[in-house]
């Protein structure tokens, strides 16, 4: 429940009885709403009573939250709201949180905001001691603070009488009351001007003089405040935060919310245009009954108490003529005048004028301005406020801190934890973890009388060569693709031609941006005529499923395909080494063979009983699968695997590894595919089909994306043996000075390869032309200057015989 005014608390009340688990939400420090302000009878007692009688019940019950100095920001999907609460802004040293930013997740929800009032627009309307009416009745019924020594009030509708009368009783000197009006009635020790209207103030530091004009008499009245009641809005505003547009109410003279423009999202009160406090209770009761029935509770009998029912009525006075400006936004003053003058040059539109004269962009977001604005605009078009319209409505409803929204992201709060299903068995083993985007994986897995991580890293290189390896890859991205058009998008997003992929294979995809550079690599299993598997790196998952959404919306909206991240959905294993089919027959209920199942095939398997999908691809360059298993059954598959390998001679092995066997085989990651390089950069100019077309395409062929002056991907190894190499090291032509200038490339990659010694990836201007040149190696961090031979990426088994075997 959302405010704690007369239909607020009724609706909590009923709620609370009825056992339903209730929030109650008020931006003020105080509940009450206006009850504490306007102090109106509700069965026989002052409203602030019977609002403090309410509360006290209502903090009695386990089901009901009190949430005062709480301010809901925004609607948003499925029922959610966000809500401010302002924990220890108010206190001068505190432990506390200054703000707590929540997200409510809610079954239903009643919108009793109230109202806002709203001013008049006169000239000279700006001056210090022109004030709202309903501040002037805060200020002396909640703080007893009297805004003037004789004040005048200006009103069109029955607040400014209420407003008078109040201000009397309670010892403040009210030397006039100002109403447009000819039937306003004369109650109080007070002048009642009828047919009636300010047109000006006067004052150098504060007011002094206010000028009236009645009929064809002007006369002007001394004064030190003047309050203006204009007429009151709805505060309708979260049920336009989901594109909702409120409805004009000729009767109140105010927009008032649409029916369900939130689903699940109730307007009671004067929030829904019920400007009395009978109606505002009588609202809230029924509301909150009719939630009730809706969640299967049944509401305790209650009935609505006796209040004040005067029907409020108002004459619309919206703007006075007169000489000198009439500020409509008095935070970023704005006037009629400007207004006028955004229709005259052509900004007729309501969105439109008000970026024009930057009305309603101050921090209250129009909340007094806007509607005045508006009939303004309809003046100078010509047309009504209900067809002139409003401005959007956006979250938040007021300024929210960016502390406040970020204060979660902290330590996990800024970069949350993902495990792997064999999370437990590596570190159980020794294995330092690494993080790898937001995933944590094994750096290496170390025996007894290992030191260091080069040891075992060597090892684990050697037991994926010469016998097994297994290796957790869950973190790699998965997106299952399905519908008609399944393929052709993927035409549309890869580079190369995935259309005629048949059944029960797999092949390798390159993706570009926008832009022509590449975004990310990786497999694209086809599972079925209209299904497809994904496999993105792990560091650009979230990225290609943004891209891929983005395509879909903006150039095939009507395309019947459909896709969802399964990342978490499967733990995956990567089974490398000359006897890896040897360890997934092991664990196949359905052994296979290299006839079967050949390089780059997939295919459903059981195993143990469980289904499961095997996939003959290798990041390693020997003999290699990857097997996938729903993640529940990820722990105790992974160590299965990993007993079953160290049978066969094998071992588990982690990124350090990892690394080594890609760099081996010259295999790219996002260490190469950083953003800065085209697909001619990295040798696969020859992948982006000449055939269709693709995202990127036309951008990848502007010149100066290709050619010999590029930074083109090469291997590096050291002239002299023994040297280690480092990774972000800069390259020189042998013998050049050492400068910006003369700069050649830069290295990406490097490792121990256990066979060839210290070993890299990097780029080298017109690299591809430069196998076996000698070039000067500099890193200046780490002090190390050094010659390196230029060669090519492939070091290991170029021709593939060994992972096509």
């Amino acid at each position: 429940i959302i405010g704690s005014g007369p239909a607020g608390l009724m609706a909590a009340l009923a709620a609370g009885r009825a056992g339903a688990d209730v929030i109650l939400a008020e931006e003020d420090a105080r509940m009450g709403g206006r009850l504490l302000s306007d102090h109106p009878e509700i069965d026989g007692q002052p409203g602030e009573a019977w609002a403090a009688s309410v509360l006290a019940e209502l903090a009695t019950l386990p089901n009901v939250r009190l949430m005062p100095r709480t301010t809901v920001t925004g609607a948003y999907d499925d029922h959610q709201f966000g809500a401010l609460e302002r924990v220890a802004l108010h206190l001068p040293a505190s432990d506390a949180p200054r703000e707590c930013f929540w997200r409510i997740q809610t079954k239903r929800a009643i919108l009793a905001t109230g109202a806002l009032e709203r001013p008049i627009a006169f000239p000279m309307n700006d001056r210090p001691g022109v004030m709202m009416a309903s501040a002037a009745r805060s200020y002396a019924a909640r703080y007893g603070v009297g805004v003037g020594k004789r004040v005048v009030v200006f009103g069109n509708n029955g607040s400014g009488r209420d407003t008078a009368l109040a201000l009397q009783a309670a010892g403040v000197n009210v030397v006039a009351l100002v109403d447009p009006r000819d039937d306003v009635s004369t109650i109080g020790d007070f002048t009642v001007y009828r047919g009636a209207q300010v047109i000006g103030t006067a004052g150098r530091k504060g007011l002094t003089h206010v000028d009236i004009i009645q009929g064809s008499n002007q006369f002007r009245l001394e004064a030190d405040a003047l309050l203006m009641a204009g007429g009151w809005n709805p505060t309708l505003h979260l049920t336009c935060h989901l594109n909702g547009r409120p409805e004009w109410n000729d009767q109140i003279a105010a927009f008032t919310p649409r029916p369900d423009a939130v689903p699940g999202l109730t307007a009671v009160g004067a929030a829904a245009g019920q400007f009395t406090t009978a109606a505002a209770l009588a609202d809230g009761l029924r509301a909150a009954h009719a939630a009730l029935a809706d969640m299967g509770h049944k509401p305790t009998p209650l009935i609505a108490p006796q209040a004040d029912d005067t029907p409020y009525t108002i004459a619309p006075l919206w703007a006075v003529d007169g000489k000198g400006r009439a500020w409509l936004d008095f935070a970023n003053d704005v006037t009629t005048k400007d207004v006028k003058l955004a229709a005259q040059e052509g900004f007729r539109s309501v969105e439109h004028m008000k970026r024009y004269t930057t009305q309603g962009m101050a921090p209250d977001q129009g909340k007094s301005s806007n509607v005045l604005a508006l009939a303004a605009l309809a003046d100078a078009t010509g047309q009504g406020i209900a067809a002139t319209g409003t401005t959007t409505f956006r979250p938040p409803y007021v300024p929210v801190s960016i502390a406040a929204r970020g204060s979660g992201g902290r330590a996990e709060g800024f970069a949350p934890q993902r495990f792997l299903t064999s999370h437990d068995a590596s570190v159980a083993r020794g294995a330092p973890m690494i993080e790898a985007g937001l995933w944590y994986r094994p750096s290496y897995f170390p025996l007894p009388g290992e030191t260091g991580w080069e040891e075992p890293c060597a090892r684990e290189v050697r037991a994926v060569r010469q016998a097994v390896g297994v290796c957790d890859v869950s973190t790699l991205g998965k997106i299952d693709i399905k519908g008609r058009d399944a393929a052709r998008f993927l035409d549309l997003i890869y580079t190369n031609t995935f259309s005629t992929l048949p059944v029960g294979k797999v092949r390798y995809g390159l993706m570009l941006r926008e832009d022509g550079f590449v975004m990310d690599d990786g497999t694209t299993a086809r599972l079925g005529d209209h299904h497809f598997l994904m496999t993105t790196t792990t560091a650009a998952a979230g990225q290609v499923m943004r891209h891929m959404d983005f395509v879909h919306q903006a150039f095939c909206a009507g395309w019947d395909v459909r896709f969802t991240s399964v990342t978490e959905h499967w733990a995956q294993f990567a089974i490398a080494g000359p006897m890896a089919r040897d360890l997934v027959n092991a664990v196949l209920d359905t052994p296979i063979s290299a006839e079967d199942f050949p390089f780059m095939a997939c295919g459903a398997v059981s195993v143990s009983g469980v289904p499961g999908r095997l996939f003959r691809i290798s990041f390693s360059g020997e003999l290699g699968y990857e097997i996938a298993v729903p993640a529940r059954y990820g722990e105790c598959l992974w160590g299965d695997l990993v007993s079953r390998a160290a049978a066969l001679g094998g071992a588990p092995y982690g990124m350090e590894a990892l690394n080594v066997l890609r760099i081996e085989k010259g295999f790219i990651t996002h260490a190469e595919i950083h953003g800065r390089v085209t697909a001619f950069d990295i040798g696969l100019q020859g992948m982006v089909s000449a055939k269709k077309d693709c995202i990127g395409k036309a951008a990848s062929q502007r010149p100066g994306l290709h050619g010999a002056e590029r930074e083109q991907l090469v291997g590096l190894r050291p002239v002299e043996p023994g040297k280690r190499l480092t990774a972000g090291a800069h390259l020189f032509t042998a013998g050049e000075t050492v400068t910006r200038a003369n700069d050649q490339g830069y290295v990406t990659s490097v490792g121990p390869s256990p066979d060839l010694g210290w070993i890299g990836l990097g780029f080298l201007k017109n690299g591809r032309a430069r196998h076996g040149e000698m070039v000067h190696f500099v890193d200046h961090l780490r002090k190390i200057d050094m010659l390196v031979e230029v060669c090519a990426p492939v070091f290991h088994d170029p021709d593939g015989g060994k992972m096509r075997g």
